[in-house]
């Protein structure tokens, strides 16, 4: 019993290659992520037809290695303390088409299938879908936010029925 307890805590714990060169992170050929002191890679996902920013978000090992293994987006989140499968509950895949890592392995780019869907809880296509307003600032409690994105691709309520906003104050 113990051996497969120890079994599984090392495969959980060194899942992917340890990080043991400067050369081998930034020049080498396998994968060694840098995961912060809360185990979690930032990710930012794009739509892959038009480039245009979707969200961002992040990975612990587990949503990693299933993102990886299933091509479907997998992301950490941070107000649920759980792994969820992008999608799952809206019906909104996200579809992997390429997934990159930086230079020093602490961050991940995404590109991602959508079809006609959505990557935003709060029913637009983009989390993206406000615009800071740029110039002087008068007053920094008054700067206005512009609407890019004018519809919504669904609504938020009927899609997720009753459960907790992820959006935590």
């Amino acid at each position: 019993m113990q051996i497969a307890i120890l079994s599984f805590f090392y495969y959980f714990t060194f899942m992917f290659r340890k990080r043991e060169s400067v050369f081998e992170v930034e020049e080498g050929r396998f994968l060694s992520p840098k995961f912060d002191t809360d185990g979690l890679i930032p990710v930012t996902t794009s739509d892959s037809g038009s480039g245009e920013l979707l969200m961002h978000g992040y990975m612990n090992e587990e949503a990693l290695k299933k993102t990886i293994e299933t091509k479907e987006a997998h992301y950490w989140s941070r107000s649920r303390k759980e792994v969820w499968h992008k999608g799952k509950t809206s019906g909104f895949v996200q579809k992997v088409i390429d997934l990159r890592i930086d230079d020093d392995q602490d961050s991940l780019w995404m590109s991602v299938d959508i079809g006609n869907g959505a990557s935003c809880h709060v029913g637009y296509k983009s989390c993206f879908y406000r615009s800071i307003t740029l110039g002087k600032i008068k007053n920094s409690k008054t700067i206005e936010l512009k609407f890019k994105d004018k519809e919504k691709k669904f609504d938020p309520e009927k899609v997720y029925k009753g459960q907790p906003n992820p959006t935590k104050l």
